[in-house]
């Protein structure tokens, strides 16, 4: 039998209540939106948050479906990292921030989810969030002598430099980026365009004439 809507709000709002409350202060705000729970941790206690959640029998969300980040360039904490947890035991869902700047890493959650492992290097690849404590911290999709985060909202659509394959030197090379100019399109239909007649056409003179 499935909730209404507003069963499932309510449900959801006294999980997120139950979850703050018996949080110690590691997570210090929920909010119910389109039938979803986020709740918002301490940067600095993501683990404890993060292990009580996986641990607490009320809760026992055992299972990290994903861990992103999010580029907000104005603001002062520049990027959120966002946790996805699932409680098949429980059967919910829950999302859970946390807030951070360029500089200051982000506790690592390998000893809770050890799956965390290659989240969080894609999210220092794409986004350049630091993680302390990972065990391996480095780019997992870009190459080693990439330059910048992809993912950022100020890095350039283009990229900065372009790779190919040299025949000459018989290896890879990198050059700065080259955007050929535009091509003229004239966006005539082939009706329009076309300076010969289609096939056709003739058929269409002779019954004019």
């Amino acid at each position: 039998m499935s909730l209404t809507h507003a069963e499932l709000d309510a449900s959801l709002d006294a999980l997120g209540q139950s979850i703050v409350a018996n949080s110690a202060g590691a997570i210090v705000s929920y909010d119910v939106s389109f039938g979803e729970l986020t709740v918002s941790a301490q940067m600095t206690r993501i683990v404890e948050a993060l292990t009580q959640l996986r641990d607490h029998p009320d809760y026992r969300f055992h299972q990290l479906i994903d861990l992103c980040g999010v580029d907000y360039p104005d603001r002062p904490l520049r990027f959120e990292v966002v946790y996805h947890l699932l409680s098949m035991v429980k059967n919910h869902r829950i999302r859970v921030k946390v807030s951070t700047d360029e500089d200051t890493p982000v506790p690592s959650i390998v000893p809770v989810y050890p799956v965390a492992d290659w989240f969080e290097r894609e999210a220092f690849d794409m986004y350049g969030i630091f993680f302390s404590d990972h065990p391996d911290l480095r780019r997992i999709l870009t190459d080693y002598g990439f330059h910048g985060h992809p993912l950022r909202k100020d890095f350039p659509m283009t990229g900065y430099v372009e790779v190919r394959y040299d025949d000459e030197l018989k290896r890879v090379v990198y050059e700065p980026v080259k955007i050929a100019e535009f091509r003229n399109f004239d966006f005539l239909s082939p009706w329009e365009g076309a300076q010969y007649a289609l096939p056709g056409d003739d058929k269409a003179k002779e019954g004019g004439q």
